[in-house]
């Protein structure tokens, strides 16, 4: 990290962290609540964490709570949720929500995602089926492996990394406020891909599709896809979810069964990993990872970090200067790193001043937080020693 890191963004930091805390998060406990016939019990800590997400202080956690008493939780004990940072209280809304549904058990409700329905729908809808089926032309149109890095970049937009015509794809290309995408590809020559995964359903589909196509090519030997090991952020992708994903794909028609079925191979015979590390889902930034994950992220060939969570992890939740380097803010990461954002928060680097002065005069601080624009951000030079 630079010598004078940007402040950490708090819950009082701005408009939007407070919202999030404030009106997301009491939103999700209903969402929740309406998911599933949860018994008393539930409901009644259901109850309990309403009130206390938005008027209580941090409090510990039941059980054993693996890992988050070295991830700060006696030093925040007793403190407001506004106070303490942002990603920090973000992450431990979810624990605690988990917590009050019985997924950690012992019990009944042990393990049962309470995200599942709202996954499992997106996943099923008809858009879905419409972005597959627009796999059938893939190869007649420009460069497969741009569309599907598009696809993957704008998630559950996906729909604009499918669309062919070279007008249509201009427009994917227009969104983004930064675009490193020529850097990356010569970091793929046969060597391995972790990819950190962001969302489940329609987000996951094509960061699949963007593996499949780059075994299938030969640009890289093999595959780690991490993911969560336990729900979290409402929608991050688990290991379930990569396995309805892989059904999905293989049960539809046309190329998206061929992508389906390369990726099923893969994954038996180890070209294609599932890594779940409980660093997953701690609530620090990425430079406080501990050395199994740091020496697996150094034998890749590059690390694709996947979504706006995950970059906020892995260039800090501050307040940069937008025109901050992003070579200057992952200095620090093992090995070659890229990030595929869709703008869903406070956070950005590696701007030049004149995109952000253009950005600024035409949405004021809009386009940093509705997931309007995007990036591509490549540091093919990143080392532990740098």
């Amino acid at each position: 990290m630079p010598d004078s890191a940007a402040p950490v963004i708090l819950g009082t930091t701005g408009p939007f962290p407070r919202s999030v805390l404030a009106e997301r998060h009491p939103a999700i406990i209903h969402q929740v609540r309406d998911a599933f016939p949860y018994g008393p019990a539930q409901q009644h800590a259901l109850d309990a964490l309403l009130h206390n997400c938005t008027e209580g202080v941090i409090e510990p956690l039941p059980g054993d709570a693996s890992g988050w008493r070295d991830w700060g939780l006696d030093s925040y004990l007793g403190r407001s949720w506004f106070d303490v940072p942002w990603l920090w209280s973000e992450s431990y809304f979810y624990r605690r929500l988990l917590d009050a549904v019985g997924y950690f058990g012992p019990g009944p409700w042990q393990g049962i995602d309470p995200f599942r329905p709202s996954k499992l729908a997106e996943l099923d809808a008809k858009e879905t089926d419409e972005e597959l089926a627009a796999l059938d032309d893939l190869g007649s149109h420009g460069d497969p492996d741009l569309a599907l890095l598009h696809g993957s970049l704008w998630g559950n937009r996906a729909d604009l990394g499918f669309r062919l015509s070279a007008a249509e794809s201009g427009e994917a290309v227009a969104a983004l406020v930064a675009d490193d995408s020529a850097a990356l590809w010569p970091l793929l020559h046969g060597g391995t891909l972790c990819l950190v995964a962001d969302n489940a359903g329609r987000e996951l589909v094509p960061d699949l599709l963007l593996i499949a196509r780059l075994l299938d090519t030969g640009r890289i030997a093999r595959a780690v896809l991490h993911v969560k090991p336990y729900p979290y952020y409402v929608s991050d992708a688990t290991t379930a979810d990569v396995l309805d994903a892989l059904r999905r794909l293989t049960a539809a028609p046309g190329a998206a069964a061929g992508y389906g079925r390369t990726l099923w191979s893969a994954m038996a015979d180890g070209r294609l990993a599932v890594r779940a590390h409980p660093f997953s889902c701690a609530p620090l930034p990425y430079p406080e990872m501990p050395g199994d994950l740091r020496a697996e992220f150094a034998s890749a060939a590059l690390t694709i970090f996947k979504g706006d969570l995950n970059y906020r992890r892995l260039v800090g939740d501050r307040l940069w200067p937008p025109t901050t380097p992003f070579a200057e803010v992952t200095a620090w990461f093992p090995g070659p790193v890229a990030a595929l954002r869709t703008l869903k928060s406070d956070v950005i680097t590696g701007l030049s001043a004149d995109t952000e002065a253009t950005l600024d005069a035409a949405g004021a601080e809009r386009w940093r937080t509705a997931g309007t624009h995007a990036l591509i951000q490549v540091n093919p030079h990143a080392s532990a020693t740098t």
